[in-house]
């Protein structure tokens, strides 16, 4: 018996779903970490699959933060350019 609509999403429906961006979820579905599938050239992904790893990996479909370090002000230079 195939899947009702609902139960199949795009990566859309699951940026939605999850509550982050689509790159977040492209970068974890091609390393393997998401269930899905590619259908064509476009992604698929079971509802319930994503609900059982949610529950399995609870941490996993968080946004990164960002790799880049803030700059802090150096004091040293303050005014240095005036």
């Amino acid at each position: 018996m195939p899947a009702p609509p609902g139960d199949i999403m795009t990566i859309e429906d699951l940026a939605a779903y999850l509550q982050i961006s689509k790159s977040t979820l492209y970068k974890l579905v091609q390393e393997g970490k998401l269930p899905g599938q590619k259908v064509g050239k476009r992604w698929r992904f079971h509802k319930e699959a994503i609900d059982q790893w949610l529950k399995q990996h609870p941490d996993s479909a968080r946004e990164p933060a960002s790799k880049e370090p803030r700059e802090s002000p150096d004091p040293t230079r303050a005014g240095a350019d005036e």
